[in-house]
């Protein structure tokens, strides 16, 4: 756990922000709000993606303050509630609206991991630490997830 280990996750996130970023790059409010993922469209995705921006930017001013991450009585273990929420909450906004919110949401979150002391990301006791598990979750592992998909379907529709 180091300095070392919170700048290569800091350089992931940009990297993996910019990859998704680009996924959604072009598409015009037709393409974004097309339904293809289940009920959702890639502005859904987008709209989910910043909903967990913006919840996991709270823990991370938790756990740099030395809180604990998660707020006493909320739980996340229902990810799929989560994400619906999320998503419903933005089903009213314009697409516009949706980018905006994100690209804000995303500036707050890496300001908020950015806060974290160098010894808090990396490993302990051979487990990534809490910061780490974020970042992955709600971060970097979440925007290649979204971006694998976003793509795939841009090839299937030529878009």
């Amino acid at each position: 756990m180091s300095d070392q280990d919170k700048d290569a996750a800091l350089r992931l996130l940009d990297e993996e922000y910019q990859r998704l970023r680009q996924a959604v790059d072009g598409l015009d409010d037709a393409q974004l709000t097309r339904v293809w993922f289940g009920d959702w469209g890639v502005k859904d995705i987008i709209a989910h993606v910043a909903g967990w921006e913006r919840e996991m930017a709270g823990a991370l001013r938790r756990i740099a303050a030395g809180e604990r991450p998660v707020p006493e009585g909320v739980d996340y273990g229902d990810g799929d509630a989560w994400n619906a929420k999320f998503a419903l909450a933005a089903r009213p906004q314009n697409t516009n609206t949706i980018l905006a919110d994100w690209h804000q949401s995303h500036a707050n979150y890496v300001r908020a991991a950015t806060s974290i002391d160098g010894d808090r990301f990396g490993e302990k006791d051979g487990r990534p630490t809490t910061a780490s598990r974020i970042l992955d979750a709600s971060g970097h592992g979440h925007y290649q997830e979204h971006a694998q998909q976003i793509l795939e379907w841009r090839k299937q529709e030529g878009v």
